[in-house]
Formats: C-alpha cells, sequence, structure tokens
C-alpha cells in the first residue's frame, strides 16, 4: 500500500479550510492516517472513501469510544485537536449538526485561544529583560487568532437569534 507525508502549516483560525484540504485527498485517493505537528501522513485508498473531520476536544476516551461505535475512526491528535475519518459509504459525518453544538466548539477554541494568549502577555511582561520578547510575539499571533475565532463565535450567535 502507498503512503506520503505532507508538510502544511494551518493556522486555528483556518481549521475549516484545513479540514477541506483533508477531505479533498481524501477525495483523490488519499486517506489520513496519522497527524503531527504540521505533519499529516496518508495511505492510498479508493477516491472518496473516508470523510474526515476536526474537532478541539480534550482527552475523552469515553467520547473516542462513543464515536468508534458509530463508526468513526480516531486517527491521531495534535494538541488539542483530533482527527476523525468515517467511510463516506456510511452516510453523511458531521460532528456539529447544529448552530448551538457550532457555538460550542467555537466557544472552546475561543476560551483556549484567550487564555494562552494572556498567559504568554502576562509571561511577556514579567520576563522582558530575557525572552519575553518571544513570550510577547506569541501573545500577538494568539490575540490576532482569538479576534479571528471570537468574529466566527459573534457571527454565529447572531445567526442562531435570527433563527429563534
Amino acid at each position: 500500500m502507498k503512503t506520503k507525508t505532507v508538510h502544511k502549516l494551518y493556522f486555528v483560525w483556518d481549521y475549516e479550510r484545513e479540514e477541506e484540504w483533508l477531505n479533498r485527498m481524501a477525495a483523490e485517493g488519499w486517506a489520513l492516517s496519522g497527524v503531527g505537528l504540521c505533519t499529516y501522513h496518508f495511505q492510498e485508498c479508493e477516491p472518496g472513501e473516508y470523510t474526515v473531520r476536526l474537532e478541539m476536544h480534550g482527552p475523552d476516551q469515553s467520547y473516542l469510544d462513543f464515536l468508534a461505535e458509530t463508526g468513526v475512526e480516531y486517527v491521531g491528535r495534535c494538541f488539542q485537536w483530533i482527527f476523525l475519518k468515517k467511510p463516506a459509504a456510511e452516510g453523511p459525518f458531521d460532528l456539529f449538526s447544529d448552530v448551538d453544538s457550532r457555538i460550542a466548539h467555537i466557544s472552546r477554541i475561543d476560551r483556549s485561544l484567550l487564555f494562552i494568549g494572556l498567559a504568554n502577555l502576562l509571561l511577556g511582561l514579567v520576563n522582558f529583560n530575557s525572552l519575553g520578547w518571544l513570550n510577547l510575539l506569541v501573545a500577538n499571533l494568539l490575540m490576532y487568532a482569538y479576534g479571528r475565532i471570537h468574529g466566527s463565535l459573534v457571527s454565529l450567535r447572531r445567526e442562531r437569534m435570527l433563527h429563534e
């Protein structure tokens, strides 16, 4: 069986674009088989055999067991992101079936970015004379990501209000 590894960088605010790319790879006959930091491992498969989904979710074996019972395969984890796939022949594969579940997911991302960004800002200010500049740089990137994700969260909340 053929395999390949692709190194590609996606930022947290582009997780939907990352998911789209992984599904295009599956449509071309490359099923995701493992993940690492900016590293994706693929195995050759039938084109369109799998649907891939990403979710920010903490370690929770009972959740993964539940997903396995529904035919979902856990591919791997990179930090707090889990990578999942399901045979397309088994029907649609959506982790977030309504606006509220999408809001809950984006809220998890939002809170994580805010917490880690503020922690880096504090560390940067406290350690300004040594490597604090690095923490301040990371804090800037995280706050940018927070702004992008928070904007998505605000849009989803507005959408929910329109449908109520």
